[in-house]
């Protein structure tokens, strides 16, 4: 936009303008002249014309100027190297405002760059929707969490848990609700938290969604290990002593049994009596001891041991090891590891103990069926993590008990102690894993270490 020359053609044409104008005059006052006066009203009429095209002419690139700013159309550059000063000048503040505008435009993509990884990395599961519920943002850890790839509208999660869309779509700013899911075959405690917003007139809400199954799970192994520890003074302080005087009186009682005499009018059948209530006292006394032994067993793992264990190896070894229990009863045992050279790194002996657990746990899955199978299984997850499975097609297990059989000393074997489970799933946590567990009733139980 050459402002000089636009002055110039201006004053030419409005000088222009003004002569013809005076001569049309001169024309008018003086007869004899009528097709010079046509002539020259014609003449007249195109510069009249010619001006006003002018003038549209620079209103236009104003006007462009200004649509290319409002469009953020702000590539272009004016030139500086007319012979005017003035129009130099002009141009070069034109360009300082448009390299100042390029620069806003960067510094506002950079910070949008940088929030969107900043929400893209951050740990905690991320969602935005409108109140047609058409997503804006999921970032990558929602993605994991849930299990999905992409998602346009709030209700296809539907696929992943009704509950889920519900409670997304029922929260206002500031709730909170704690869901228990089962996504992917691993149970899950979302802690989900929603706040709403209004973006340009257009009403928005963020939800954040955060797996606390393992904080939930550390607290109640903490809160288990707290109860045992005075569970277990209190008892020992008291059966100790009861244990020790049965042994005493026991002793003498067998002494005084032996000389075949009675003592003080009192009959031997009567010491016989209370020789059979002593060896109760004893027998529970020591059945008490057992109790809060295993209960010391809890309190009581030893720090794990690192080391590399090949995985196909310590499989076929527990296998050796309960042979004798296998044949018993009848169960067919398979092994699949891939690849076969798969190795964890955790404390082999805690691991072999969490493994006879769960494979003693799954030969005894089984009532009278003929088709017993144990299927000791080894792979990688889609995070990399190595994962060990013991599976059986017995019973399966029920709702009820699938609730309790972590919690320490439940069980529905008449003879087990109910520590099994519960000391596994801790063991696991002190190499930072999970022991899961996967069941259909009248289908069989799966139960993965997850390291």
């Amino acid at each position: 936009m050459d402002f000089s020359n636009a002055k110039k053609s201006i004053l030419y044409r409005v000088g222009l303008l003004t002569l013809t104008i005076f001569f049309f005059s001169y024309l008018i006052y003086n007869d004899g002249y009528f097709v010079t006066e046509v002539v020259v009203l014609g003449l007249l009429a195109l510069q009249i014309y010619s001006i006003t095209t002018h003038l549209e002419k620079n209103n236009k690139e104003i006007i462009t100027f200004l649509n290319s700013i409002r469009h953020d159309d702000i590539s272009y550059t004016y030139k500086t190297d007319f012979k005017n000063e003035d129009t130099n000048k002009l141009n070069a503040e034109l360009n300082k405002v448009l390299k100042d505008l390029r620069d806003v435009r960067k510094e506002k993509e950079a910070d949008y760059q940088y929030m969107k990884n900043i929400v893209q990395h951050v740990g905690i599961g991320l969602i935005t929707f409108n109140k047609s519920g058409d997503v804006h943002i999921i970032n990558t850890a929602a993605k994991k969490l849930l299990r999905i790839n992409q998602v346009d509208n709030i209700k296809d999660l539907s696929v992943v848990s009704d509950s889920l869309v519900d409670v997304f779509t029922r929260l206002r700013t500031g709730g909170r609700d704690l869901l228990r899911l089962e996504i992917g075959g691993d149970i899950v405690q979302l802690a989900v938290y929603a706040i709403e917003l209004t973006l340009r007139g257009e009403e928005f809400k963020l939800v954040s969604i955060q797996n606390i199954q393992n904080e939930l799970e550390e607290k109640e192994m903490e809160a288990w290990q707290n109860l045992v520890r005075v569970l277990t003074h209190e008892i020992m302080n008291s059966v100790t002593p009861i244990s020790s005087l049965a042994n005493t009186v026991e002793d003498e009682l067998n002494l005084q049994l032996h000389n075949d005499q009675e003592i003080n009018h009192i009959s031997n059948e009567d010491i016989e009596d209370l020789h059979l209530a002593v060896q109760t006292i004893k027998k529970r006394s020591q059945g008490l001891i057992r109790f809060v032994q295993d209960f010391r067993n809890l309190t009581h793992i030893p720090i794990p041991k690192i080391s590399e264990i090949q995985v196909k190896d310590l499989l076929e070894e527990m296998l050796v090891f309960l042979q004798k229990e296998i044949k018993d009863h009848g169960v067919c045992t398979t092994v699949r590891v891939n690849p076969t050279n798969l190795t964890i790194n955790a404390d082999k002996d805690l691991i072999e103990q969490v493994l006879i657990n769960l494979i003693k746990n799954a030969i005894q899955a089984f009532d009278e069926q003929t088709n017993k199978l144990v299927e000791l299984s080894a792979y990688v997850d889609d995070k990399s993590r190595p994962v060990i499975s013991v599976r059986d097609n017995g019973n399966g297990i029920d709702e009820e008990a699938l609730e309790k059989i972590f919690i320490p000393f439940f069980t529905t074997k008449k003879t087990g102690s109910g520590i099994g489970l519960s000391l596994s799933r801790q063991i696991m946590r002190q190499h930072q894993g999970m022991l899961g567990v996967k069941t259909k009733l009248d289908e069989g139980t799966e139960f993965f270490l997850r390291f």
